[in-house]
């Protein structure tokens, strides 16, 4: 008995395509973390300066190396901001469309991935037809010219993955969708950080705002004096005009402070997913807030594999690179493999007859060959845009780097700042002291205590402005160190 041969030829040709397959284009390399070994141009010193005698005067403590915790903002000590930024992670719009937009990333992900497996339909075709009789067209066997066809059928189509298309279009996808979960991760952080510093300055407005109307409350004492002592000529009209002008100088400084408070609190209501007329609760107080002790600092090498905008931007890239493969593989042959086998009949029952199958197997090539340049510029469109890709990775590494820099120096600064406004606000409260006894004692005028008093509330502004100064860029520095994300339970399956 003869075999036919070409069934077996056919499927050991399928079996060659699927097994001798390559995938066109780079295959994608992380970048290697910058060689460097530090953030700024000098030693980072041991910890900075402390401040005796003030609440957060502490000194703090550079940790090289230490690692940040999830929930860095606890260590602040105040529940009201704990609280705060857990409404503002729950509730926060804008953080819920970057989880959706991960989702979308996902499920396109996971739908790139069909194309690895064949194409299945099924159909069934119902027509009604009047054929010509005589030898122009064949006829059922009943030689009626009027009849009814049933055809139902099954197609299946595969196209082998010769080039990697389908594997650098998944490729593609998969490193976009981690792009969307760096993306969320670095929205969590911001909104978290953002929360904190708008709660600070908040803290910080509410003093200022308290310290402004005590200043205008005794400018409007020494202006009633003056104008007392000009009538009785004990005063000219240069002093009391001197003294309106600086009373006005502070009734034009408070409505600026409660313009800022009241965005601020909106501020913090946006973040919370709240309504700005929606109460928030209690008010934020720089008392109520522990400075951190111990700070943190990364390794550069740990920086760049843990800074969700530094892997977003190496995400990036990876898709940058895999359309590169992509574009080439557009340019190579395609080869289609299809099946159909189904049947067709004058009635329903006999759609399953002896004579009414049929089938068919085949194989298409398609290859490129003038298409007006249009895949030779993609491709090297492509191309370019890695590069793209690859410069706004370096930039983001950078940006990084600047941000740890700037809030390391920031740090410094603001204890120095910080000692310098404490002294300033205790040389004026002991002046003020020596004011209150010299006038009770009767060596000192009812202005001179009022001047005393002035200068020691302008003092103690300062003071509140650098206090929240040391606040805010500890929160900027748990931030820009990547807001230890790694150790969050929803995060850290797919973390490095």
């Amino acid at each position: 008995m003869v075999v036919n041969s070409r069934p077996r030829r056919f499927i050991a040709f399928v079996a060659s395509l699927l097994t001798a397959g390559c995938v066109a284009g780079p295959d994608f390399k992380a970048p290697a973390p910058p060689d460097v070994g530090g953030y700024t141009g000098r030693p980072l010193p041991a910890a900075t300066i402390a401040t005796p005698g003030v609440a957060s005067g502490k000194a703090q403590r550079f940790v090289s190396g230490g690692d940040i915790p999830a929930d860095w903002w606890t260590l602040f000590h105040s529940r009201p901001l704990n609280a705060l930024i857990e409404q503002a992670l729950a509730n926060n719009p804008n953080l819920k469309a970057a989880q959706a937009a991960l989702l979308v990333a996902h499920e396109n992900t996971r739908a790139q991935h069909g194309a690895y497996a064949p194409k299945v339909s099924a159909g069934v075709a119902l027509s009604r037809e009047r054929d010509p009789t005589g030898t122009l067209a064949p006829t059922p066997s009943t030689n009626a010219s009027v009849f009814s066809l049933i055809t139902p059928q099954l197609s299946v189509s595969y196209v082998p993955d010769v080039f990697g298309l389908n594997r650098r279009t998944v490729e593609a996808a998969a490193a976009q969708e981690q792009a969307s979960r760096y993306q969320l991760i670095a929205a969590d952080i911001a909104l978290s950080a953002n929360v904190a510093v708008a709660a600070i300055q908040e803290a910080s407005l509410e003093d200022q705002v308290d310290a402004t109307r005590q200043l205008i409350a005794i400018g409007r004492k020494m202006l009633d004096i003056l104008q007392y002592q000009k009538s009785k000529g004990y005063a000219g009209g240069l002093d009391l005009a001197a003294q309106q002008a600086q009373l006005a100088q502070l009734d034009a400084s408070l409505p600026p402070l409660l313009k800022q408070l009241d965005q601020q609190h909106d501020l913090l209501a946006t973040l919370a997913g709240r309504f700005p007329d929606q109460v928030m609760g209690g008010k934020f107080t720089l008392a109520s807030l522990e400075l951190p002790s111990d700070l943190p600092v990364s390794l550069p090498s740990v920086l760049v594999a843990r800074r969700p905008d530094v892997l977003q931007a190496e995400a990036n890239l990876h898709a940058a690179s895999a359309q590169v493969g992509i574009a080439t593989a557009n340019r190579l042959p395609n080869i289609t493999l299809t099946a159909n086998g189904g049947s067709s009949a004058l009635a329903i029952g006999e759609i399953f007859g002896p004579g009414t199958g049929f089938w068919n197997i085949g194989a298409a090539l398609l290859a490129p060959i003038f298409d007006g340049g249009s895949l030779l510029h993609q491709q090297r469109g492509a191309r370019a845009a890695y590069q793209e890709a690859a410069e706004q990775y370096r930039a983001t590494v950078l940006t990084a780097f600047q941000n740890v820099a700037d809030t390391l120096s920031a740090l410094e600064q603001d204890a120095q700042g910080l000692r310098a406004n404490a002294a300033a606000a205790n040389a004026a409260k002991t002046s003020l002291d020596l004011s209150r006894l010299q006038y009770k004692d009767g060596y000192a005028n009812y202005l001179a205590l009022l001047s005393a008093e002035q200068a020691y509330q302008q003092a103690r502004i300062a003071l509140v402005q650098a206090e929240a100064n040391r606040f805010a860029d500890t929160a900027a520095l748990f931030q820009a160190l990547g807001g230890g994300w790694w150790h969050r339970t929803d995060f850290a399956d797919h973390g490095r």
